[in-house]
C-alpha cells in the first residue's frame, strides 16, 4: 500500500518487540518478532507494530476508522488480521467479518492514540517486560513483549501526545487522556467511572469486597480487574534519563521477578492429629497453662473438641494470659465486663437528635443493621426473626465502633464475629476475643487496601515458587494479580468453608504455627487442588472468577490443610530458597540483632520441625506429619 511520504513522519521505533498471538493453531507461531513504531499520519498521531519481515515504511494490515459521528467514511479494506477474541477496534462495524490469521504481516496493528485507552506494564515469569494495550472499545491488543528492552523510551515517546495518568491503585497501570481534554480529571479516582447505584465499582469493592467481587463480575471491566493488582513503582516516580543514552534491557523500572531457581525437593506426605480433647490436664494447681506451646502444637494438628473450644479460645485470642491464674482471670473478666459495658453504654445513650448529626455513627448503625440481617442466618444461633443472637451480634459490632474510633466498622466484621459469638454465648467475651482477631486482622479492613495488596503480592511469591506453570497460565489469563483471592485472605475463608470447618480453620490459624503467614499457604494449597481443573481447561479471566467462586463448601478442610504443612514443610528444607519466600515464611527478618538472625529463625524453623516430627513418632503418629 502507498503512502504519501508527506502525510507520514516517523516519531519513535522499537526492534526486538515480539507480539504473543496466543494462537491456538498448532502450525502458527506463538510469539512474532518485529518493530514498534510511534508514527503521524496525516497529522494523526497512531502506535504502529509491524513484524520484522516487514521492514519498510508500508501501512500495516489493520487499518482503522473514524469514531461514530465523525466526519469520514468506515475503511471499506478494513482486515482484523487475528481472530475475533483478539480484536481491539471498537469501531468497526459489527456485521464486518473478521478475516482468519494467513501469515504473520496479517497481526500487525495500527491504533490512534485518541482510541487509546490503557496500557499496562507487566513481566511475565520468563523475565520479558511486556505491554497489553487496551483500546477504548475495552479490547485488550496482543501482549507486546519488548525483548530488547524500550518500554520507558516508548511510553516518553507517547507522552508527546498523550497524557499517561497511573491509575491509583496500581503503577503498573496508566490511563490515556488527551492533552487538549479535560479527561484527566476524570481519571480513575476522580470520576465515577463505573457508576452503579451512585457508588463506583472500586469504592463498592473496598467496602463490600466479597459481594462485589463475586457478585457483579459481569460489570467487571478490563480496566478494574487491571486496577486491583498490586501496586509496583510508578513510572513517573522515576527519575528522567537522557533519551540519548543506550537502553538498558534489564534497566526497565517497576518490575520485579521472582522465581524459585531452585528444585524445591520431594514434597512430604503429612498426616493430621486428634483434636485436643483434655483442658484441665494442662493447668497446674493455680489453674496456669503449664506448656502453652505443647497446646498450640496439638490445636495445630488437630484442632479442638467443642466441649473445651470456649476455653481454650480465650486464650488463643489473648483474653486472657497463658500464664494467669484462676483468680487473676476472675479479676480480668470483672474488670474487662465493667470496661465494656462503659463502651456500650457510650453508643446506646445517644438519642436520635443527636445521632442525626453524627453522620459516621449513622453510617456504621446503618452498615451494622444490614450485614447482621444476613450473617449466618442459616445458623440456628442466628435465624429467624427477633433472634437474641441477632441482637448480640449487633451490639458488640456498635461497641467495636467505641473500642476503634479509627476503623469503626467495616463490611466483613460481622462474619469474624459470628463463630466467636457462637462458641462463647457470651457477649462480653465475644466482645474480647474479636478484638484479639481484630489485632491479627485489622490491616485488612483499612481503606488503604495496601495490606490486602502485600498479601496478594506475598501470595504470588509462593505460588511461583511452588508452581511457576500455573502461574503462568493465570498471567495469560490476566489472573496473575490473583485478585479472586482477597475474599479468602480477607475474611481467612469465612465464606469457603462451612460453619463448623471455619471454627477448626480459624483455631488452627491463631496457633500462628507453624508461620504467621499460615493463611497464605492455606490459599496455596487450594490454588494447588484446583491446577488440573485451571490448566486443563479453556478458562479465561472471567471463567478463572467463576469457579473459584463455585468452590464455596466445596472443599475438603482437612485435605487442605495437610497440603498447606505439606508445602511449609518443602519449603523451609529447600536450602536454597529465594530470600522474599524466606521473608513470606518468616525465616528471614533483616536485623543486625543476633536474636532475629537468619540462623536463629532457621533454628526456631527447625525446632517446629522436629517436634512435629517427634509427634508422629509418638502416640501412634497422632500429632506430627510423616515426612518421607
Amino acid at each position: 500500500m502507498e503512502q504519501n511520504v508527506e502525510d507520514y513522519k516517523l516519531i519513535f521505533e522499537k526492534e526486538g518487540v515480539y507480539l504473543h498471538t496466543n494462537a491456538k493453531r498448532s502450525n502458527q507461531d506463538t510469539s512474532i518478532p518485529g518493530f514498534i513504531r510511534v508514527v503521524e499520519r496525516a497529522g494523526v498521531p497512531a502506535l504502529e507494530w509491524s513484524p520484522l519481515e516487514d521492514d519498510g515504511r508500508n501501512a500495516p494490515a489493520v487499518l482503522y476508522t473514524k469514531k461514530d459521528g465523525e466526519v469520514g467514511e468506515e475503511d471499506t479494506k478494513f482486515d482484523p488480521g487475528y481472530e475475533p477474541d483478539w480484536a481491539v477496534i471498537s469501531t468497526v462495524k459489527k456485521d464486518r467479518e473478521h478475516v482468519p490469521v494467513k501469515e504473520s504481516g496479517q497481526w500487525a496493528f495500527s491504533l490512534p492514540l485518541s482510541e487509546l485507552y490503557s496500557l499496562r506494564r507487566a513481566r511475565f515469569s520468563l523475565g520479558r517486560n511486556f505491554l497489553v494495550l487496551t483500546s477504548r472499545g475495552g479490547h485488550p491488543l496482543p501482549p507486546l513483549h519488548f525483548h530488547r528492552g524500550g518500554t520507558r523510551e516508548l511510553l516518553r515517546a507517547l507522552q508527546r501526545y498523550i497524557i499517561l495518568d497511573p491509575s491509583p491503585l496500581d503503577g503498573r497501570l496508566f490511563l490515556a487522556y488527551p492533552h487538549d481534554s479535560g479527561a484527566l480529571s476524570q481519571s480513575f479516582d476522580k470520576l465515577h467511572l463505573l457508576d452503579d447505584g451512585g457508588s463506583d465499582l472500586v469504592s463498592r469493592f473496598i467496602q463490600d469486597p466479597y459481594a462485589t467481587t463475586f457478585g457483579g463480575f459481569s460489570k467487571v471491566t478490563n480496566f478494574f480487574r487491571a486496577a486491583i493488582r498490586p501496586p509496583e513503582s510508578a513510572l513517573h516516580s522515576r527519575p528522567a534519563q537522557d533519551p540519548s543514552l543506550p537502553s538498558q534491557p534489564d534497566d526497565e523500572p517497576g518490575f520485579e521477578l521472582i522465581t524459585c531457581g531452585v528444585e524445591l525437593g520431594p514434597r512430604p506426605d503429612v498426616t493430621r492429629g486428634r483434636p485436643l480433647d483434655k483442658w484441665e490436664g494442662f493447668l497446674d494447681s493455680e489453674g496456669r497453662v503449664k506448656n502453652p506451646e505443647r497446646v498450640k502444637e496439638l490445636v495445630f494438628r488437630g484442632g479442638i473438641t467443642p466441649a473445651i473450644r470456649k476455653d481454650v479460645w480465650k486464650f488463643l485470642l489473648g483474653f486472657y494470659p497463658w500464664n494467669s491464674t484462676t483468680k487473676e482471670r476472675e479479676d480480668i473478666l470483672r474488670v474487662k465486663t465493667d470496661e465494656y459495658f462503659r463502651m456500650k453504654v457510650q453508643w446506646k445513650s445517644v438519642s436520635e437528635e443527636q445521632e442525626m448529626r453524627n453522620s459516621l455513627l449513622r453510617g456504621y448503625r446503618s452498615l451494622i443493621e444490614r450485614d447482621v440481617s444476613r450473617t449466618d442466618r442459616h445458623n440456628t444461633f442466628f435465624s429467624g426473626n427477633d433472634n437474641p443472637g441477632l441482637t448480640l451480634l449487633h451490639d458488640v459490632l456498635m461497641t467495636y465502633c467505641m473500642y476503634n474510633f479509627d476503623l469503626g466498622y467495616v463490611q466483613g466484621m460481622s462474619d469474624l464475629l459470628s463463630p466467636i459469638l457462637f462458641v462463647t454465648q457470651n457477649e462480653v467475651e465475644s466482645f474480647w476475643c474479636l478484638t484479639g482477631f481484630m489485632d491479627l486482622v485489622h490491616q485488612n479492613f483499612e481503606e488503604s487496601q495496601e495490606a490486602m495488596k502485600q498479601q496478594l503480592l506475598q501470595l504470588s511469591v509462593l505460588l511461583k515458587a511452588l508452581d511457576p506453570e500455573l502461574c503462568d497460565f493465570l498471567d495469560s489469563q490476566d489472573s496473575g494479580s490473583l485478585c479472586f483471592c482477597f475474599r479468602w485472605l480477607l475474611i481467612w475463608f469465612k465464606r469457603e468453608f462451612s460453619f463448623e470447618d471455619i471454627l477448626i480453620l480459624w483455631e488452627v490459624l491463631w496457633t500462628r504455627l507453624p508461620c504467621e503467614n499460615f493463611h497464605l499457604l492455606i490459599a496455596c494449597s487450594i490454588l494447588e487442588s484446583q491446577r488440573g481443573e485451571l490448566i486443563g481447561s479453556d478458562h479465561d479471566f472471567n471463567t478463572i472468577l467463576k469457579h473459584i467462586n463455585e468452590l464455596t463448601m466445596k472443599l475438603d478442610l482437612q485435605g487442605i490443610l495437610r497440603g498447606a504443612e505439606a508445602i511449609y514443610l518443602q519449603l523451609v528444607q529447600c536450602k536454597e530458597l529465594p530470600l522474599k519466600v524466606q521473608q513470606v515464611l518468616g525465616l528471614y527478618v533483616p536485623s543486625s540483632s543476633e536474636e532475629n538472625s537468619p540462623d536463629s529463625q532457621a533454628s526456631e524453623t527447625q525446632r517446629l520441625l522436629d517436634q512435629s516430627q517427634a509427634g508422629a513418632a509418638s502416640s501412634n503418629s497422632a500429632y506430627g506429619p510423616t515426612c518421607p
